[in-house]
């Protein structure tokens, strides 16, 4: 769809201080909107990248041209230093749920953005000034002058992931949930398998999403799902034998045959009433795990309410981390999980390594608390 909040004309980048006057853009654009568009429509096809995209240059061009009163194209570095602070704190006149979804005066914040986050963002906005740019519409890039991190700094461990007893806590919550009506068992048996296949592959939420039962190839007598994930990257997710026995007794309840057809092209997650041509959008998907955690926050507070903490901040990305860390648990090859997730690089999945610093801690404590008192605070 096409970016339909209004902007000023005065601010609609005709004029913009920073357009590129050589005569040589290779864009059909005259206006800040039109070039950005071009940009977006480069994505068309990677339908998650595109909705993170567009929402971080929605925010970029509602911002300069209401705190700024600048186009798009007049924005110079300070500004977008500037920019990068509000990130961080956006102020109650844009976080108020009382703004409107759409339009020129919409909320395009549920909070404030976290450091990671907020460097995420304008790693996004510099993609596009770059674009802009070698295209010809842009005359300089105000972001390329942006100082880089140092160099050989590590990335932090992933942390956003269940361990073995909270992830195992969740799974028998799910069990013991009513299936008196027909709407009960539905809503049962979906969830049972989604928290499954989300774990059982680690997908993220718009691979999930799109995946059928099309997708699931039996080769040198196992199985396994092809995966079209971000960026277009196509990849071979192994799945287990209990993973597909799960999926059996699933698509069973939905009315359909445990074995799968050639041109079976049902979803491998469908509607609660088990449609069988209609596939689930990556934000139901995203709804219907959230709102299993936080049922299962509410039943973990009373004995436990570090584990409940952890399962109120949890969502679908972190069922992939959680795959992840626990096939490294399990002694899985780096190299493997690294296929497993179309990781790019072999550094990234390394953070998912966890096993090393349990032994540590293991190790450290269990010597540190036998020590007699006085020696151990001595």
């Amino acid at each position: 769809r096409a970016i339909d909040f209004g902007i000023p004309e005065l601010l609609d980048g005709r004029e913009g201080s920073n357009r590129s006057r050589s005569g040589r853009c290779q864009l059909n654009a005259t206006s800040d909107i039109e070039a950005v568009s071009a940009w977006l429509a480069e994505y068309a096809e990677a339908a998650h990248t595109l909705r993170s995209y567009r929402k971080e240059v929605e925010r970029l061009l509602l911002w300069a041209t209401r705190s700024r009163g600048k186009a798009l194209s007049s924005l110079t570095r300070e500004d977008l230093l500037a920019y990068e602070a509000f990130l961080s704190d956006p102020g109650d006149e844009w976080l108020s749920p009382a703004l409107p979804r759409h339009g020129s005066n919409r909320r395009l914040f549920e909070r404030a953005l976290a450091h990671g986050s907020v460097r995420h963002a304008m790693g996004i906005v510099s993609g596009l000034f770059g674009y802009l740019v070698a295209a010809g519409y842009l005359a300089g890039n105000p972001l390329a002058l942006r100082r880089r991190r140092k160099a050989g700094r590590k990335p932090a461990k992933v942390e956003r992931y269940l361990d073995h007893a909270t992830w195992q806590f969740v799974l028998d919550f799910v069990e013991r949930w009513p299936r008196e009506t027909i709407r009960q068992r539905q809503h049962f048996e979906r969830v049972r398998w989604l928290l499954r296949f989300l774990h059982g592959t680690g997908l993220r939420a718009s691979e999930a999403a799109k995946a059928c039962a099309a997708d699931l190839m039996f080769r040198r007598g196992n199985w396994w799902l092809r995966v079209l994930g971000k960026g277009g990257v196509e990849g071979d997710v192994p799945v287990g034998t209990e993973l597909m026995q799960a999926y059996a007794r699933y698509r069973e309840f939905c009315g359909l045959p445990a074995v799968i057809s050639p041109n079976d092209a049902s979803p491998l997650v469908m509607s609660i009433a088990g449609n069988h041509d209609a596939c689930l959008t990556p934000t139901a998907i995203y709804l219907i795990v959230k709102d299993v955690f936080l049922r299962a926050a509410d039943a973990r507070d009373a004995d436990d309410p570090a584990a409940a903490a952890v399962l109120r901040r949890a969502s679908t990305h972190w069922l992939r981390h959680t795959a992840a860390t626990h096939q490294a648990d399990a002694g899985t090859d780096l190299r493997f999980i690294q296929k497993n997730l179309r990781h790019a690089s072999l550094e990234t999945t390394a953070l998912y390594l966890h096993a090393e610093d349990d032994r540590r801690h293991q190790a450290t404590t269990q010597a540190t608390d036998h020590l007699p008192p006085t020696t151990r605070h001595s």
